[in-house]
Parts: C-alpha cells; structure tokens; sequence
C-alpha cells in the first residue's frame, strides 16, 4: 500500500391476495404506486443546486501514459478520509491525442467496456481537498485478469466502530471486508468466480446495507434478482425477492438503501424503478427482518444509486444522466440535469455519497473520473442531498 501524506423463502409480499382484505390492501398499494408514478411525471426539474469544481479540486495521480478508469465507488467516511473505488485504470494512447485533459471521455472514449483497462490502482483514498492519502495497491491482484467489469460499491457500515470497508465484486460473484487501514482482508462472502443461487454464493452482486443490530441485506443482484439476509457473522439468515415485471418483482436489485420508519429502498435499474418494502418482524423475533412489498417509484430513465435521508430519497439517473429528488410518499420532488459536455463532462454518475457540509462526491462508471460538487451559495437546502438517515 502507497500512503502518502497531507433453499428459498417465498418473496415477502404475495401479488395474489387470498381474502377481501387482501384484495383492498393490494389496491391500495397500486393506487399508491400509480399515484406516485404520476406524481414523478408532474413535478419540478430546473438548473442544478451545485457548482462543479472538476478543473480546481482532485488533480490525477496515475503514472504517465495512464488516467482514471471506470469509476464504481465511492463512500464518504468524513471529509479526511472517502474512499474511491475504480475498475483499474486506462491506458493511454502513444502519442496522446490533443483533446485529452485528464480523463478518458475527454477523448470520446467510454470505458465501461474495458477499453484500455489496466488492472492497477483500484482502491484509493482522499480527503476533501482532492490530496491523495493512500493508494491499497496491494488488493490489485484480485482483481487482476478479471473479464468484465470487475469491482461495483463500496459501503461502510454506520454501526461498526472499526470502520471496516465493504466491496461488492459483481464479476468475481464475491464480498470482501478489509480493515479500515486497508492492511488486512478480514472476510469474504460468496467464491470468487463461481455463481450461484444457494445460501453461500451470488451471481454479479451489487450492493450491501447494514442494520443496526449488525445484520446486514445483500443485493443479489443482476443474475439472481434476490435480497439476501446475513447475520452479523456473515451466516446465511434469509432471503426474499422475485424476477418478473410486475410493481413488486425485480429484474435486478442494483442499489440499497434504509431510511425512516424501518423501509427499505430498493432500485431496480432494469425495471427503471423503486420498490419500497416496510419491516414488520419485531427486533427479536426469529423471523427479523421481514420485509412486505409497498409501493413502486416509477418515471425514471435508468436509475444506478440512491441515498435516503429522514425527509427525500436522491436517484441518480440516464437518459439524460440526472439527479432526482423524491419526497419519500414517492412523489418527485425536483430533478436537474449533469452537463454532458465540457470540462464537467458527465456519462452517469453510478454512486454518490456526501460529506457534512453537503458536498456531493460521484463516480463515472464510463467517462472515468471522480468528481466533487459544492452546493452553491444560496441554494435551497431542501434541494441538497442530505447525509443518509441512520435507522437506530
């Protein structure tokens, strides 16, 4: 490391009700959800909240003849340590063109596919400033001949008082948990390289949230379509969720989130929505957590991440690459567009996370760059995305 200074359950909730309380509580559910559909196509969308600091804030630390690869990850442990995640980084052409600045889409380039990836440099840390702190070159190697798209979040569990970080290996089917120093690999979940649908494997993973009694929940993901619970030891608990294409099935869990009132949020990229689920198991009840299908957040164009905080939930989205705000009934609240050309250039922003001062930090999966945000003077706090609420 380079340290530098400065057998499956059935799913939860059963689309086909088996008495007439069962039928009204299933209409109102879809009452909610088209409700909240409509909601989305109705409200706000206006100029970002933001200011974009690319040309002033990180600066590239990669050897020359290289840049940034695909960006996955990102997690904001405080504003001295954020940890970013990349899928290797990009090997640059001899000579380089003209138009390169210091990243690969500053070329036309989109390396989501692998274009120039080398293997190297995938898990670095930073602080607010940009300074680069550490460099965990010393994981590299398990990533290293990986066919595909490799490493996909990292995440932190609000609860653990060694600050382990958590990476989800959607390619390599795996888990890994290292110390927070990066020192040690302390466990792995799944077998690297081999997918599966039993209690101790995944196939293409994509995300991890934490509870507050240190059980954790599993999207599982792209392949398996399914949430798996996991006891605080990493032993299999449970798990729920279906494939289909009705409001409450999934065609893959691609982002986790936890907010108030025990609800889980979970972002179906393929289905282009949200799916709400609500804990209703008691805190030491054998069948805790237990989570039962309540509405669906539709109106998006390809959403990749969200963040919940006690008021609004924050996606970020395609087609074009957004931000959108939802009050937490599901209703949108305000959106606004990435810019798409420029030194500001953005392809998608695959993860975000923020800081206490509310600068945002986000990841370009296939322009290749970290970016910050700061909220600009005067903007509507309400439209700031929020620290994630910590259920307790």
């Amino acid at each position: 490391m380079q340290i530098l200074q400065p057998n499956r359950p059935p799913f939860a909730h059963s689309s086909r009700p088996t008495s007439l309380l069962g039928v009204i509580a299933t209409s109102l559910i879809l009452g909610m959800s088209l409700q909240a559909s409509n909601a989305v196509a109705q409200d706000a969308s206006g100029p970002a909240p933001y200011n974009f600091n690319t040309q002033t804030w990180m600066q590239p630390f990669a050897e020359e003849g290289f840049s940034w690869g695909g960006t996955s990850g990102v997690y904001v442990q405080s504003k001295d340590r954020i940890f970013f995640l990349q899928r290797g980084e990009t090997q640059l052409p001899d000579p380089i063109p003209s138009e390169y600045t210091s990243f690969a889409g500053s070329m036309g380039w989109n390396v989501l596919r692998g274009r120039g990836r080398v293997w190297q440099n995938c898990i670095y840390v930073i602080n607010s400033d940009g300074e680069l702190l550490e460099v965990w070159d010393q994981w590299d190697h398990l990533f290293t001949g990986t066919d595909g798209p490799g490493p996909h979040r990292i995440r932190m569990s609000p609860y653990d008082p060694e600050k382990r970080l958590w990476l989800i290996d959607e390619t390599g089917h795996i888990i890994y948990v290292f110390s927070n120093d990066g020192e040690n690999l302390l466990m792995t979940l799944g077998e690297k390289n081999v997918p599966g649908e039993d209690e101790t494997h995944y196939a293409q993973p994509q995300d991890i949230a934490f509870l507050p009694d240190g059980k954790f929940l599993i999207a599982d993901g792209l392949r398996n379509t399914r949430i798996v619970v996991r006891n605080a030891d990493g032993s299999y608990r449970s798990e729920f969720g279906e494939r289909g294409k009705e409001p409450h099935q999934f065609s893959s869990v691609h982002s986790l989130a936890l907010g108030p009132d025990q609800r889980l949020y979970a972002l179906d990229r393929d289905n282009l929505d949200i799916k709400v689920f609500q804990q209703t198991a008691e805190l030491d009840s054998p069948e805790y957590p237990h989570y039962e299908y309540v509405m669906t957040w539709g109106g998006l164009g390809m959403p990749l991440d969200i963040t919940v905080s006690e008021d609004s939930a924050w996606v970020t989205d395609l087609n074009p690459p957004k931000i959108v705000q939802f009050n937490l009934d599901g209703t949108k609240h305000y959106s606004w567009n990435l810019p798409t050309d420029g030194p500001d250039k953005w392809i998608e922003m695959h993860s975000l996370s923020v800081d206490v001062d509310g600068n945002l930090y986000g990841t370009d999966n296939q322009a290749g760059r970290p970016q910050m945000l700061s909220p600009k003077p005067g903007a509507d706090p309400k439209l700031i995305v929020k620290k994630p609420y910590i259920p307790r």
